[in-house]
């Protein structure tokens, strides 16, 4: 069983950063992938970016390909999304997620066992 618990979300202005954490419960959050989706207002929830337990591997949308940036520390139990440059198109309710089990794609929601509460992030143009 894993806890995921975001933080880091608020208003900010187009251009602008922000860095979203997302903290796990338990002793083996290393041998978990995890994954950034989002959810905007009236749109289906879709993915963001991955990262595999060690941390070398990461994998974006296309939407946020050179914006942002996927991380983790696993001495910490924590995955970091840092985004820059922000849009208004990246308002949304951002969740982290964590895959227990191989899967053959990572960018699909069912790949993921736990899911956080999500946290808003708004921009402003």
């Amino acid at each position: 069983q894993v806890q995921l618990v975001e933080s880091g979300g608020g208003l900010v202005q187009a251009g602008g950063s922000l860095r979203l954490s997302c903290a796990a419960s338990g002793r083996t959050f290393s041998s978990y992938r995890m994954g950034w989706f989002r959810q905007a207002p009236g749109k289906e929830r879709e993915f963001v970016a991955t990262i595999a337990q060690s941390g070398v591997y990461l994998y974006y949308a296309d939407s946020v390909k050179g914006r942002f940036t996927i991380s983790r520390d696993n001495a910490k139990n924590t995955v970091y999304l840092q985004m820059n440059s922000l849009k208004p198109e990246d308002t949304a309710v951002y969740y982290c997620a964590a895959a227990g089990k191989y899967y053959s794609s990572y960018t699909h929601e069912v790949a993921y066992n736990y899911w956080g509460q999500g946290t808003q992030v708004t921009v402003s143009s």
